[in-house]
């Protein structure tokens, strides 16, 4: 089963969050860690690589916080993945020495690993943090009011 790491998935809760509710002012990691239910510490080694690959921006002080440092529309989920934990692909087949295994190391790679690898990067470039906090607004707005009947 392929999963995203926890530092994966907080930090996407987080940029949300920030896209959410920033505006241009600076937030607090301690309110985004405190809505999301996020370790503050852990919260800090989070925007830690974010910042580092330059999507946040911090400033310290009693006005700092986070803010992005691009518009929402221009940071993809490939990009904060690969922030967060590096190559979010599926690792390359191991060729063998003899050609026998070689050829079946070969057809996996261009057919399985390659086929997932670039849907997946096809898909997650195509999500924007914009993307998932209209939809985060969205369900803020009318998921928690819709009764079914």
């Amino acid at each position: 089963m392929m999963k995203f790491s926890k530092k994966c998935r907080y930090g996407l809760r987080a940029l949300i969050d920030l896209a959410a509710n920033s505006g241009n002012d600076h937030i607090v990691l301690g309110s985004i860690a405190e809505r999301n239910g996020i370790s503050p510490q852990y919260l800090e080694q989070v925007f830690a690589s974010l910042r580092r690959a330059g999507l946040v921006k911090g400033i310290k002080g009693s006005q700092g916080g986070y803010r992005l440092n691009a518009d929402p529309k221009e940071i993809t989920v490939a990009a904060i993945l690969e922030a967060l934990d590096g190559s979010y692909q599926i690792e390359e087949e191991e060729n063998s020495v003899d050609g026998h295994s070689h050829g079946i190391s070969a057809s996996i790679q261009e057919l399985v690993i390659d086929q997932i690898n670039g849907q997946l990067n096809q898909l997650l470039i195509g999500i924007t943090l914009d993307d998932l906090r209209k939809k985060y607004l969205d369900y803020k707005e009318y998921g928690q009011d819709m009764y079914y009947i």
